[in-house]
């Protein structure tokens, strides 16, 4: 897939554009948005993942067009497990709920930095290094194992990380709520708000979570334009999604098993491509292994139908849940 250098800027302008009027219009106006605000933007953004689809398969073809749609999909999902720790990360830091918009925007801009950055290396890393796959499709299966057990666990606390442990430790902070300012000056004293402590603790979560959902996506499309793009698209609606789907994250159940069968899944079509084009000297002498590799309507149709039953699933346990309660 031939990209443009135009088409580059052109896709990273205009993303950069709707995030200067989402800040625009959230910094204009704190407020909790109503359900009707969440739900037009986020029909927008998808609807406008849909059409990017579509002019990919017009002037790339049906199979980067499958590809696009499949990071998509998967980095979505991915994306809605990042909300459940992010609901967490607001009820443990008390967050005033019409401050929650502007700490996940600047949350989300962080991480679509972050991911940029994890994007590139992983290119870089992918057309240098054939092997790599091998790395990656482990790392995804050994998360998929990971997930599953802790899908069994009843914990629901959030755990700070190392970062976030120096932060608190480094910068001196008040604990009282300034709006959305990250720093304030009292006597003389720069002190970090919590809104600063809440916004680092969204972006390296989603750093964290971007150790498994760039190398997942780089087993569904070696294009890294595509990868930018599934990314942006998948983080674009985030904050709409938050408000939206709230309640219904406690209902999905069985979203962490789901998660993981799809990322290992994606570990073992890793592992399929990496023998196809091996180059390692000790395995199978350095030459190729002939194995069958996972074509992308395959990939496309396996994580739709994980998805489906995944939430279908939850929804059906919960409901029977709720009524053996109500009984």
């Amino acid at each position: 897939m031939n990209v443009p250098q135009w088409a580059w800027w052109l896709t990273i302008g205009l993303m950069s554009l709707m995030l200067v009027i989402d800040v625009y219009i959230v910094a204009k106006r704190p407020h909790v948005p109503s359900t009707k605000e969440v739900t037009v933007a986020l029909i927008g953004y998808v609807g406008a993942a849909v059409v990017f689809g579509l002019g990919v398969w017009f002037l790339a073809g049906g199979r980067f067009a499958g590809e696009f749609y499949a990071g998509w999909l998967t980095e979505y999902s991915l994306s809605v497990d990042n909300l459940f720790i992010f609901l967490l990360i607001m009820a443990k830091f008390a967050v005033p709920e019409k401050l929650q918009q502007s700490a996940l925007l600047i949350g989300i801009i962080i991480a679509i930095v972050l991911r940029g950055i994890f994007i590139a290396l992983g290119a870089a890393a992918i057309n240098n290094f054939s092997w790599v796959f091998y790395i990656f499709g482990a790392f995804l299966i050994y998360t998929a194992v990971k997930l599953a057990k802790e899908g069994e666990s009843d914990d629901d606390e959030f755990e700070e990380n190392r970062l976030m442990k120096f932060v608190e430790a480094r910068f001196p902070a008040t604990k009282e709520w300034h709006g959305s300012a990250l720093f304030i000056k009292e006597q003389g004293k720069r002190l970090a708000t919590p809104m600063f402590i809440v916004i680092i603790a969204l972006g390296t979560t989603d750093l964290l979570f971007a150790l498994d959902s760039i190398p997942a996506i780089y087993g569904l499309t070696k294009e890294p334009y595509l990868v930018l793009t599934a990314n942006l698209f998948a983080l674009m609606g985030l904050r709409q999604l938050y408000f939206l789907i709230g309640g219904l994250l406690k209902r999905l159940v069985y979203l962490t098993i789901g998660l993981s069968v799809l990322l290992a899944f994606i570990g073992v079509k890793l592992l399929l491509h990496a023998l196809h084009e091996n180059e390692l000297p000790f395995i199978n002498g350095g030459e190729n292994v002939h194995v069958p590799e996972i074509p992308i309507a395959v990939s496309l149709g396996a994580i739709v139908v994980i998805l489906g039953v995944t939430t279908i699933a939850s929804l059906l346990k919960t409901r029977r849940d709720s009524r053996l309660e109500a009984a």
